[in-house]
């Protein structure tokens, strides 16, 4: 009798451009679209850089996740394209994750690994994708390569 076990894809870029992102701003990262891989969930993880100051406001980074059962039709008022979001109020997105962003000074804040079928109720959506809102009263580094955003697919292996 086989096995069955977790396993873990590569990790992938995740297309969102964050450098600069104001105070109060938000950004939705392009779809990534799981029609293809059919992962059972992915688990992202993001690295963002702050730039010189205090962080005030929430001290905080929240990271949203929008699906789309269609491939066409998403969350709310994404797009599925790597632009700026105005949130709604309150907002039909799901919040997945907060960084905390509590000292100042050129900080780099990591998340950790959050996954993407947790919040569509255990099943991954055809396509799907994070909005990132900074609430840290600072702006993002200008610098794009100082922020990381990935995701790791996991599917099921048997032996």
């Amino acid at each position: 009798m086989a096995n069955i076990k977790q396993a873990f894809g590569t990790s992938t870029a995740i297309t969102l451009t964050l450098a600069s992102l104001a105070q109060a701003a938000a950004r939705e990262c392009t779809a990534v679209d799981n029609t293809t891989n059919l992962f059972l969930d992915v688990l992202v993880h993001l690295n963002i850089k702050l730039q010189t100051g205090t962080p005030a406001s929430d001290k905080a980074i929240n990271i949203y996740v929008y699906g789309s059962e269609d491939g066409t039709d998403y969350t709310d008022n994404a797009t599925g394209t790597d632009a700026a979001i105005t949130l709604r109020s309150p907002t039909n997105l799901r919040l997945i994750g907060i960084i905390n962003t509590p000292d100042g000074g050129l900080l780099t804040y990591k998340s950790h690994p959050i996954s993407i079928a947790a919040a569509f109720g255990g099943v991954m959506p055809r396509k799907w994708g994070i909005v990132i809102e900074n609430k840290t009263n600072l702006a993002f580094s200008a610098t794009e390569g100082d922020h990381t955003k990935e995701y790791s697919g996991i599917f099921a292996t048997s032996n």
